[in-house]
């Protein structure tokens, strides 16, 4: 969340950030509430002060009389205060992080291309998506998942289960060799940890899975899990940032988004996905967000994927982030009437969320003064197991309908290419 004197002294700017957000916010009703809070706080201070002086010695019964009524009337406060700050505290979290003044501002649509590469692929023949791919190479069954589980879980099966392992493998060793910590975190995390990375754990909104009768949910991304490793901590960052990146599966309810790109992988409940996250001083966050932009473009260019990097615009910004890349692949999936060839779908997304999660998460690290500040937070995907196969098995298929291996893969898997088996 943002720092509430940083909105006190520019609220027309968070105003304004708000609005090119695309939410809505009263931020005069969050700095009445917190004019509010600092009066009882300095009533109830001012009056504990004088209840302690008035104690000092032998009172008169007038005196204690007196004093009763004051403890009376800090009661009173203490529990409006209580009240208040509950409202207080859920207005302060739903203004969202500030917008990096270069990136572009509107909604979905209005995101910025920064960069394309690779040659998108030219088929003589009618190329198939990956659903049909899929089952055609018996792959995956939705069918029977639905049985087990629900719609948009699935089992996967054959040469994908090694492709996927293959993936990961390789985006294991991509990572590595950049100084990350490699990690496998829980599947599950404490609501206050989901709040504090920016996720509503409850309610009809939720896009995570919560388990009843505890505290408990199952993340969506390892971001959450390695973003609540060092809640609470100071850190030393003397020696540079701490990068890491984790192994996890993840959880998704994906409310309200059938009927939006559903088809096959694109949108599902549970995949598994490898996550970069870093803890930085501010000075140092900008540059290692592109580090990990370019980490990204690393795992993809080594696939020999087409793909564009876009600058997502501030109305589709999620709160946490001051800024956001996706990586996004050219699919087939995407053919519509007007790109009957395909289009570009996000495999991955890297971004800043400056001090908006360490704020509410309280984490922060070690000054050479002695003073201890906010760390800033940054995540970026390596690879995932659902958008990665679309872009592989859309991109490397044959006439046939088997799918090649790119390269760089095929020392992790037995074959050069996925047949019928």
């Amino acid at each position: 969340m943002l720092d509430i004197r940083f909105i006190r002294q520019n609220k027309d700017e968070v105003r304004k950030n708000i609005a090119e957000r695309g939410m809505n916010v009263d931020v005069d009703e969050l700095l009445g509430l917190d004019e509010r809070r600092r009066e009882l706080m300095a009533k109830i201070q001012e009056l504990r002060a004088a209840r302690n002086k008035a104690s000092e010695g032998k009172p008169s019964p007038e005196e204690i009389a007196k004093m009763r009524a004051v403890g009376d009337e800090i009661a009173m406060m203490e529990k409006e205060l209580r009240e208040l700050e509950i409202y207080y505290l859920e207005l302060l979290k739903k203004v969202p992080n500030m917008t990096h003044p270069d990136a572009p501002r509107g909604g979905e649509e209005n995101f910025k291309v920064l960069e394309k590469n690779g040659k998108i692929p030219k088929f003589e023949f009618k190329p198939r998506d990956h659903e049909e791919l899929m089952l055609g190479l018996d792959l995956i069954d939705f069918e029977r998942a639905g049985k087990v589980a629900s719609s948009k879980f699935y089992f996967v099966k054959n040469d994908l289960v090694k492709l996927n392992q293959a993936l990961i493998n390789y985006g294991i060793d991509i990572v590595t060799k950049h100084g990350y910590v490699l990690m496998e975190t829980p599947d599950l995390a404490k609501d206050q940890i989901l709040s504090g990375i920016g996720f509503n754990p409850r309610g009809p909104e939720t896009q995570v899975y919560s388990i009843e009768n505890s505290d408990l949910s199952l993340i969506g991304t390892a971001e959450i899990t390695l973003g609540g490793y060092h809640a609470n901590e100071i850190l030393d960052l003397s020696e540079g940032p701490k990068k890491y990146v984790a192994l996890s599966h993840c959880y998704r309810t994906e409310a309200g988004s059938y009927g939006r790109e559903s088809k096959g992988l694109y949108r599902v409940h549970q995949f598994t996905k490898l996550e970069m996250f870093i803890y930085c001083k501010p000075e140092d966050s900008e540059k290692l967000h592109e580090e990990i932009l370019k980490i990204e473009k690393e795992i993809v260019d080594g696939l020999e994927l087409p793909y564009r990097v876009i600058d997502i615009a501030s109305g589709d910004l999620g709160g946490p982030a001051y800024r956001k890349y996706d990586v996004e692949a050219w699919m087939t999936m995407k053919r519509s009437d007007s790109n009957p060839d395909g289009d570009y779908g996000e495999i991955t997304s890297t971004s800043n969320c400056t001090d908006y999660q360490s704020r509410r998460l309280n984490i922060r690290y070690r000054q050479k003064d002695g003073d201890a500040e906010l760390v800033h937070t940054l995540n970026g995907t390596a690879v995932v197991s659902s958008r990665f196969p679309i872009a592989i098995l859309e991109n490397y298929q044959t006439e046939k309908g088997t799918i090649k291996i790119p390269k760089v893969l095929q020392k992790y898997m037995d074959t050069k290419e996925i047949k019928q088996s």
